[in-house]
């Protein structure tokens, strides 16, 4: 009884350690959520801004020839059956269903693709995913590890700078991403948008105007820069905005195991406490029986 007693607090010493650990970690994640969040709002309002601008320049400078003969507005290599899937994963875990997530769903798109008779390129941005086709022995084209969880502009359109070269000179004909995005404090969804060929839609006539200046057809080449700088902001606002989520989901996951740590300590103290009160009366009850025989 008394190896069991033994057991038992061990047990809670450890159960209480856990739960010193998960409530920090959720502290740590919910400071850490507030300055994500004011990235991802900044962000989302740059990126808002961008297409604003994109969509009355596609409109007022570009003719629907000019348009269709853009390389990042047209349909690419229609012959070529490459799609290239770029993902956003965390490079850690402890962060629930996160990363699981979207994995499955860009293995859901992957045969979505192949149902289409087209061939899927995997660009892999977060240790997370990174190792995880690697378990699977699926191959994966380009990779990066440490972006996801320190998003930097110049990184991002490096990363992104590769699949869209690889567009643009007619190897692949549509580019994908996909991450798991920040929507509350407890909750994420799921992102998944064509980055290329670029679809928009059409600015409405009654829409007042962005623009300072009129831009003329000979400034038509502005269209294609600011569709480059669309791309490439879109590829870092995934990861900004991933990483707010991935902050979200820890934050809960670890509030959870501290309440579930809470739980399963009061369930051994109770154990512990009713061992210890049998292990008393067994004493009692053999120091009586000593006594009796004695008499």
């Amino acid at each position: 009884m008394g190896n069991n007693l033994k057991d038992i607090r061990k047990q809670i010493s450890s159960v209480l350690n856990t739960q010193k650990t998960t409530r920090a970690m959720k502290l740590v994640s919910t400071s850490k959520l507030k300055k994500a969040e004011e990235m991802a709002r900044r962000s989302r309002m740059y990126a808002a801004k961008i297409v604003e601008v994109l969509e009355e320049i596609k409109v007022k400078v570009a003719s629907g020839e000019n348009v269709q003969e853009n390389p990042y507005f047209n349909a690419g290599n229609k012959e070529s059956k490459l799609v290239d899937i770029v993902l956003v994963t965390a490079d850690k875990g402890l962060c629930g269903g996160f990363n699981i997530n979207t994995i499955k769903e860009v293995n859901r798109i992957i045969t979505e693709q192949r149902d289409k008779n087209l061939k899927v390129r995997l660009r892999v941005i977060g240790k997370k995913a990174v190792e995880y086709y690697k378990f699977n022995e699926i191959e994966v084209l380009d990779s990066a590890v440490g972006l996801s969880a320190t998003p930097q502009y110049a990184d991002a359109a490096e990363f992104i700078g590769r699949a869209v070269a690889d567009y643009l000179s007619g190897v692949t004909s549509k580019v994908i991403l996909v991450h798991n995005g920040f929507k509350n404090m407890i909750s994420q969804e799921m992102k998944i948008s064509q980055l290329l060929p670029i679809e928009s839609a059409t600015l409405a006539e009654e829409c007042s105007s962005v623009l300072e200046v009129e831009p003329n057809e000979q400034e038509s080449e502005i269209l294609s820069q600011l569709a480059k700088k669309y791309i490439e902001f879109s590829m870092y606002y995934a990861l900004v905005d991933s990483l707010a989520a991935e902050h979200s989901a820890r934050m809960q996951a670890m509030d959870v195991a501290t309440s579930n740590a809470g739980e399963l300590a009061k369930s051994l103290t109770i154990a512990y406490n009713k061992a210890r009160q049998e292990a008393i009366t067994t004493e009692l009850v053999e120091i009586n029986t000593g006594v009796e025989s004695m008499k």
